[in-house]
């Protein structure tokens, strides 16, 4: 059961209590570049982006979030180091909320002077503790960026933010390193009731990145912890949408869009299901409705294995058996199985829509 967090808006996005968890992603654009963000921005909402993070390292990118605001419709989040002061002119131009970093933005002086414009502007504040980043003292005390030190970096700004009157946090504590991460997280939920944004920070290129992010990010979301998440990757960031929301999907967190289950086929196999599956993937990756299918590669197993499934194929010698929920419907010839897959999902959309 997932943790019960304080409710934070974003602009039209609440995070946290029992709201649904929410997909961010970060553009990859110069902000300053108003018309290549909005741009990117625009793919990444079309793709299920919740809420946007933009970096804004000048007073040029800051400036900027004014134009690109009045094009988006996704929350917008500026992601500040080092200068405490872009922070407070990204919110002056408009963002919903700013990422500030403990460990370099500069001291507590210079936080609260944030913390302070964003009450004045109704706006949130995500407190973002990396192990690349962790205060100094932390790092001579824990000797590392351990689980231990990164929660009490985090604990330190809540408890500063609280006594300055300041609640609308949400809070980040992020590693490369997937135990670290696993162990950080579990560690502040267990203390403090603010949502957490959980991911798995510099996870890698695509494929080593959503490995790494699967695992992380799966583990503690099954353990009940995370309100937001994103999928960090050396990529893309349509790929870090397109797989924070296949986790949620595949972990049956969210309802929607289609679930493909197949089996890894044997000696017994006597037709190519893995590309039959991958078919099936590719002609059904769009449709928003939640509906499990199944591709098995045994006529006599394969429903069985795979009777939880809504429609189903399972494939013999010649043909291949049609199911629903384990039961039969009817046998097809294999190169006609795939299509007549899709008409029955097709009608059955339609029928469950109507």
């Amino acid at each position: 059961m997932r943790k019960k967090t304080r409710e934070v808006r974003i602009q039209n996005i609440a995070v946290g209590a029992d709201h649904a968890i929410a997909v961010q992603s970060m553009t990859k654009t110069d902000t300053a570049d108003v018309k290549s963000t909005v741009a990117q921005i625009a793919q990444l909402t079309e793709g299920g982006c919740d809420i946007i993070r933009c970096a804004v390292p000048n007073i040029k990118a800051a400036e900027a979030i004014d134009e690109i605001k009045k094009a988006i419709r996704l929350p917008l989040v500026a992601d500040i180091h080092f200068d405490h002061r872009l922070a407070i002119a990204a919110l002056e131009y408009g963002a919903d909320k700013v990422r500030i970093n403990p460990g370099n933005i500069g001291g507590f002086e210079k936080a609260a002077e944030v913390l302070s414009k964003a009450k004045t502007k109704g706006c949130a504040v995500r407190i973002g503790v990396n192990s690349g980043s962790l205060s100094k003292d932390l790092l001579t005390k824990y000797g590392a960026a351990t689980a231990e030190a990164l929660v009490e970096d985090a604990l330190r700004y809540v408890a500063f933010a609280e006594e300055k009157k300041f609640y609308d946090l949400v809070i980040s504590i992020k590693s490369s390193d997937v135990q670290t991460t696993y162990a950080a997280n579990r560690l502040f939920s267990a203390q403090c009731d603010y949502p957490l944004h959980i991911g798995v920070t510099e996870a890698g290129t695509y494929e080593d990145g959503i490995i790494k992010s699967a695992a992380g990010i799966g583990a503690l979301l099954l353990a009940g912890v995370g309100d937001t998440l994103r999928v960090s990757l050396s990529d893309d960031p349509i790929y870090e949408v397109q797989a924070g929301r296949r986790i949620l999907r595949l972990l049956g967190i969210e309802k929607a869009g289609i679930e493909v289950i197949s089996c890894p086929t044997c000696g017994r196999c006597k037709a190519d299901v893995i590309n039959y599956a991958k078919e099936v993937r590719e002609k059904t990756k769009h449709m928003k409705v939640h509906v499990k299918l199944a591709v098995m590669g045994c006529a006599v197993n394969g429903p069985g294995e795979a009777k939880e499934a809504d429609l189903g194929l399972a494939f013999g010698s010649d043909n291949a058996l049609l199911f629903a929920r384990g039961k039969m419907i009817q046998y097809v010839k294999t190169e006609d199985a795939v299509e007549t897959l899709l008409q029955h999902l097709n009608a059955w959309i339609d029928k469950n829509e109507q």
